[in-house]
Parts: C-alpha cells; sequence; structure tokens
C-alpha cells in the first residue's frame, strides 16, 4: 500500500497534535522580522529587547581562529548551562549579523554545529537562552582570502 505525502502529513499531525511539525513558536513572518540589516547592538537589541545578558564560561564554542575561505566557517556550540532552549549566532560584521537560531528540546543534548558565511574579519557572538536568561559568548575570527590577508 503506497501513501501520498499529504496523507503522511495528515496523520502526522494528527498524531502529535501538530506539535513536531508546525510549531506556533517558529511563525515564519515572525522569526523572519529578526533577520534585518543592521549592526550587531541594533540586531541584538531588536531580538531581545531590554534583556540582560550576562557573560558565561558554561558555553564552548569551537571555531578556527582564522578561516581561510569565509564563504564556509564550521562552527560547533555546547551549551552546559541547565535547561538550554535557544542558541543564537551573530557574526558582528555580516550584512545581516543574527546568522541563525536552533531552539532545543530539554531531552536533547544543548548542542549544535553549523557551517557559516562571514563577510570578513569579525566577532561571531553566541548568546544563550536558558531558564529566561540570556548568556553570551565571543570570539574573534579572521577571514583571510585565499590563506593571505587578514
Amino acid at each position: 500500500m503506497t501513501t501520498d505525502r499529504r496523507v503522511f502529513l495528515k496523520k502526522a499531525v494528527a498524531i502529535t497534535g501538530g506539535g513536531l511539525l508546525f510549531s506556533q513558536a517558529l511563525d515564519a513572518k515572525g522569526l523572519s522580522s529578526l533577520f534585518i540589516k543592521s549592526s550587531l547592538y541594533e540586531s541584538v537589541r531588536h531580538t531581545f529587547k531590554n534583556y540582560r545578558i550576562h557573560q558565561s564560561d558554561k558555553i564552548d564554542l569551537k571555531i578556527p581562529t582564522i578561516a581561510e575561505n569565509g564563504a564556509v566557517v564550521p562552527l560547533t556550540v555546547t551549551s552546559f548551562l541547565d535547561n538550554t532552549e535557544q542558541i543564537y549566532i551573530f557574526v558582528e560584521k555580516n550584512p545581516i549579523p543574527l546568522v541563525a537560531i536552533f531552539d532545543l528540546s530539554p531531552m536533547v543534548e544543548s548542542l549544535v554545529s553549523a557551517r557559516i558565511k562571514m563577510a570578513k574579519t569579525s566577532d561571531v557572538v553566541i548568546i544563550v537562552k536558558a531558564q529566561s536568561r540570556l548568556y553570551q559568548l565571543q570570539r574573534e575570527v579572521k577571514v583571510t582570502i585565499g590563506g593571505c590577508g587578514g
């Protein structure tokens, strides 16, 4: 018996109550308003309003200090904070500083891995939301063209 895609999606939504496939928190219109051309400061302020952001040593960022190709910069973020809810990645000198948002379930390890684009040498800022508080880690990455310059 073959099942087409529409039937499968209807059954999946019925079984999960829509929670896995269609989350109210992931409203595309609301998310797109966060990815705007601005400075890092304006982007962070727009994303988090008046929340206070604390420095934390419980966030680990694995990223090269020198990236030979800014189009593909690998990174891995691990949060050792209890009840990590979200991980945000910002790149200071990108035209649109907010690069990615990851919503995490409390049932998974708080680790994300991605490849990001960097326009030029700048700070990569990781902001983690845990227990309704915000924590930050910042690291500079030098972007070179073909392995030369900075």
